[in-house]
This record gives C-alpha cells, sequence and structure tokens, in this order.
C-alpha cells in the first residue's frame, strides 16, 4: 500500500508542474506577441505628416533652410525670367502651400535664373576647331558669357569629315545665364580610312612639309648632314615608300639632309610631344620672326605622339605649335630646340 501512495504523489506533482510550465510558455508568446505587435503599429503608422510650407517668392537659400526644418526635400528647375533682379527667388512649387504630406516628401520648385544673356548656338554641322574660335570671339564680347567645351570629346565613327560635331548638348537656342558647359560627340570620319603615303623623294624641306600639309599624314622627320654625294635640304629617303595605304595614325619617316644655314640663321630640329588624340586633330607650325612677321612651317592633322619639324631660321626667332587654333607651345630658338613633351610646360 507504501508504494502505491507514493506513486500517486509523483504523478500529483508532475502534473503541477507541468501546467506551470504550459502557463509560462502561454504567457511567454503573448509577451512576445505583444511586442510584435507593437512594432507593426509604429511601422503602420509611417512617417510623421508635415505641412508644406509657402516658399513662393522666397529666396532659395532660405526656402532651402524652411523645408528642411519640415524634413521635406528640394527637386530643383531652372527658369530664365526678364528681370535679373529676381535671381535665384522661388517661382513656383509643388505641392501647393498647405498640403499635408510625409516627412521626407520632394517638394518641386520652379527657380528664377534671371535673364538670359544668349542662346547656345546650332553647332552641329560644323567643325570642332571652328567652333572653339566662334566660342573665343563670344567670350570676348561678352565677358559675361562663359561656355566651356566638356573635354575629352565624346567621338563616334561617322560619314561626315574628321572633327565634324554631330551632337550637343545643350540644345540649340537654350537659354545661357552663366557658366555653361557644351558636352559635343565629334565625327572622327570613316572607320577603316585609308591614306596613300605621299612621294617626298628629292623634294626640298620646305616643299616635303607642303606637300605633307596637303597629304594629311603623320610623320616625324630625321635631320643628317649630307654627304659628297648628297644635296643639302633634301629628302633622301621615306619610309613607307610612296604610295603605301596608311591609316590616320600611322606615320612616314622621312630623312633630310641638313641645309647650309645662312649668316645669322640658325639650323636644327623642332620637337614636341603632342598628347594622343583619339583621331587626328589640326596641328600648326609657325615662326615668328625677330622682325614680328609670322610665318607657317608645316599644317597638318596629327593624332598625338612626337611632333618634329625641321627648320632654317634667323637667330631669335620664336616656333609657336598649336592644335585647334589654340597655343599649346612656344620656344625661342637661338640654338637647336631640345624635345619637349606636354608635361614640361
Amino acid at each position: 500500500m507504501a508504494l502505491n501512495f507514493d506513486l500517486e504523489g509523483i504523478e500529483d506533482y508532475m502534473g503541477d508542474h507541468l501546467k506551470l510550465f504550459i502557463s509560462l510558455t502561454i504567457g511567454l508568446l503573448f509577451f512576445v506577441g505583444l511586442i510584435a505587435l507593437s512594432v507593426f503599429l509604429i511601422v503602420v503608422r509611417g512617417k510623421e505628416q508635415v505641412m508644406v510650407p509657402d516658399i513662393v517668392g522666397r529666396d532659395l537659400t532660405q526656402a532651402l533652410m524652411e523645408l528642411q526644418e519640415k524634413e521635406l526635400y528640394p527637386r530643383i528647375q531652372l527658369r530664365s525670367t526678364g528681370s535679373e533682379s529676381d535671381r535665384g527667388t522661388i517661382l513656383e512649387q509643388e505641392p501647393p502651400a498647405g498640403t499635408i504630406v510625409k516627412a521626407e516628401r520632394r517638394i518641386n520648385l520652379v527657380v528664377s535664373q534671371g535673364v538670359a544673356l544668349d542662346k547656345i548656338g546650332n553647332y552641329i554641322g560644323k567643325n570642332i576647331g571652328d567652333v572653339r574660335v566662334s566660342l573665343t570671339l563670344l567670350r570676348e564680347q561678352n565677358p559675361q558669357i562663359q561656355i566651356s567645351v566638356k573635354e575629352p570629346f565624346m567621338y563616334q565613327y561617322s560619314s561626315e569629315p574628321v572633327g565634324t560635331i554631330l551632337q550637343q548638348n545643350p540644345e540649340p537656342e537654350t537659354d545661357i545665364t552663366g557658366s555653361t558647359t557644351l558636352e559635343l560627340v565629334v565625327s572622327r570620319g570613316p572607320e577603316n580610312v585609308r591614306i596613300a603615303a605621299p612621294d617626298l623623294r628629292g623634294l626640298t624641306i620646305t616643299q616635303a612639309l607642303e606637300r605633307i600639309s596637303q597629304a594629311q599624314v603623320n610623320f616625324r622627320f630625321t635631320l643628317r648632314a649630307a654627304n659628297e654625294n648628297e644635296r643639302p635640304d633634301t629628302v633622301i629617303a621615306q619610309d613607307p615608300g610612296p604610295g603605301a595605304e596608311l591609316r590616320p595614325s600611322d606615320r612616314v619617316s622621312v630623312t633630310v639632309t641638313s641645309p647650309t644655314p645662312s649668316a645669322g640663321e640658325v639650323v636644327g630640329m623642332y620637337t614636341y610631344t603632342l598628347p594622343q588624340n583619339p583621331y587626328p586633330l589640326l596641328v600648326s607650325v609657325e615662326a615668328e620672326l625677330p622682325s614680328g612677321v609670322r610665318q607657317r612651317l608645316v599644317s597638318f592633322n596629327h593624332s598625338g605622339g612626337e611632333v618634329s619639324v625641321p627648320y632654317r631660321l634667323p637667330f631669335g626667332s620664336t616656333i609657336i605649335l598649336s592644335m585647334l587654333d589654340r597655343e599649346i607651345n612656344r620656344q625661342q630658338i637661338n640654338e637647336p630646340v631640345e624635345n619637349l613633351s606636354l608635361d614640361e610646360m
């Protein structure tokens, strides 16, 4: 009888503790569920609602501060007006003042740019060199107009001649109200175009430079003294030979004998290293004589790398190298000019 009594006591004890465990588990689950429900309700409620302030007619800086206080963010659009006095003033806003919105909402603002100084021209179809010159003249005539060309350009193969502008941004007739950056897409000419190497053999240096200008090929001169069987100031070799098909980036190596200088003259080789270009750009080399007179030595399309031009000029002359009508380097020559690179400017 004692054994039966003990077993019944154990069963009662286990039953009581099992009920306690189940009660605690249910209570814990209810507590966790209550926390989850609270978080859900907070999330569902979302961001705080605010009233859009009235900022039309306000200065942009003051308007931005008011929006910031309301935790609202601007999306700005600029517009030209007929009065310079309202530059930087808020002209329109959307949503309008008094609208109830959630915090962090975007507010569309139209801001005055003042009076348009001029309009962007239509440069499509024009040569990039001509456009540079026209923009320079525009800035000189009206210093308030600051139009810069974004470089490097975007290039595209095209049937249009090399250097032709294919696209522009901003579009033509866009108002100019201050500093403007012009983005251009420029033709790099037809893909896989070929040029025939000119025949320079037997020409003087002046004649060779003139023919190179007409042929529009890259070249590299080597200058050496004439031997007994050679004439001074003469092309004695070229590689590749006449008629060879060249790509615009290929180069013709030309060997010439040194001309005989007269009294007061110096003979040498002007060399300069241009940056690499995605297509050949117009380069010109001129000499400014001590008298102030300018003399063109050669002009050609060049895709970058070393430019070399032999010369025979009076002491004190200055050689000027320009690319797209923009001066790149000038060097006075009282003795043969050493090789220069863009990094040394």
